[in-house]
């Protein structure tokens, strides 16, 4: 009940941030320099084109005052009617928008946590239980030169790569490897539920997943390295090491557990970064997700369409806080227990 209670008062602090982000977008579109009939209708050289920039000014409320449509703007989004595309997809739905673009984007991210997590993490803690070895010294420059490398860079690199070395993966190019797949271009989720769809899937999200989740390779890895150094330096683990405890089920029970509490907050504001590196990355490989939809929205003019994907991106950015918060409570619960007194 004490961990419901925490995660309740947490709910509601997030209520003042969401608030925040959406009033932002709203006088970013609605009282900023762009309007967004104008980028229906085009250039207005005529009398014919400033009439029908007022008829759609009209019909989509922009005349009204400015607290009018702020209220009708919160009411929409408190319901969850996040209006239609108005440029790329005039009279869509964005809802239905987000049901097509979005899976691509949510399978992108996926890799793109995973990859760090189950490289990035198990590097690190390897280097910290092999501390002032050669193997140590290898593992930490490589979090260094994985942390200091741009995705855009990587991108281009990792593209040129793949696509010019025919003999790079056992005597065969990327596009060849294993089953045949194209390097750029949205993958194929429509057979993820079979083994061959979801090999598809999976190789033709990798270029990209690697790409977006390099930065927090990098990161992870020399914070786990720290976290474990920092562990084994303890008392505790000088003590459970005089009474005889195995030095796998010292590792096990007493230095990986907690080292991962600090590691919590890492990987989930890595996250954060993943939400706004995976515009770039989608752009350059081709993904065409949500990221590829707000960076066309955003250079079409199409700002209610912008807009309802920045309320998508907030809510986001508040869940991964509150699954944070979760995360703490479950590995420590002591954390909610303190917060509640």
């Amino acid at each position: 009940m004490n961990r419901l209670i925490y995660l309740f008062r947490r709910l509601l602090m997030s209520i003042p941030v969401v608030w925040l982000g959406v009033t932002a977008t709203f006088l970013i579109i609605r009282v900023g320099p762009l309007n967004p009939a104008a980028a229906i209708v085009g250039p207005v050289n005529s009398a014919q084109a400033q009439e029908r920039l007022d008829r759609i000014e009209e019909q989509l409320g922009l005349n009204d005052p400015i607290h009018i449509q702020y209220g009708e703007y919160l009411v929409d989004l408190v319901t969850f009617d996040l209006g239609q595309s108005w440029v790329l997809y005039p009279g869509q739905d964005t809802v239905a928008l987000l049901a097509q673009f979005g899976p691509r984007t949510i399978w992108l991210g996926l890799w793109a946590v995973l990859i760090p997590i189950f490289i990035g993490i198990p590097l690190g803690i390897y280097a910290g239980l092999n501390v002032n070895t050669n193997r140590d010294y290898l593992a930490s420059i490589t979090g260094i030169v994985w942390r200091a490398m741009p995705n855009f860079w990587l991108a281009v690199i990792l593209l040129a790569l793949l696509s010019r070395t025919d003999a790079l993966f056992f005597g065969s190019g990327w596009e060849s490897f294993i089953i045949e797949t194209d390097l750029i271009g949205a993958p194929d989720l429509s057979a993820l539920g079979t083994p061959e769809g979801f090999i598809i899937a999976t190789k033709q999200i990798l270029p990209a997943a690697f790409v977006l989740g390099s930065a927090s390779m990098g990161n992870e890895l020399r914070l786990s390295r720290t976290a474990v150094l920092e562990i084994i330096n303890e008392d505790f683990i000088d003590t459970a090491r005089a009474v005889g405890v195995s030095r796998w089920r010292l590792i096990g029970k007493h230095v990986l557990r907690n080292a991962l509490i600090p590691l919590i907050p890492v990987v989930t504001s890595e996250a954060y970064l993943l939400v706004g590196g995976s515009v770039l990355v989608e752009v350059v490989f081709g993904i065409n997700g949500i990221g590829t939809l707000f960076f066309d929205a955003m250079t079409s003019g199409d700002l209610p369409l912008a807009g309802s994907l920045m309320f998508v991106f907030i809510l986001l950015t508040v869940s991964i806080n509150i699954a944070q918060d979760l995360l703490y409570t479950l590995i420590d619960p002591r954390i909610g227990y303190a917060e509640r007194r």
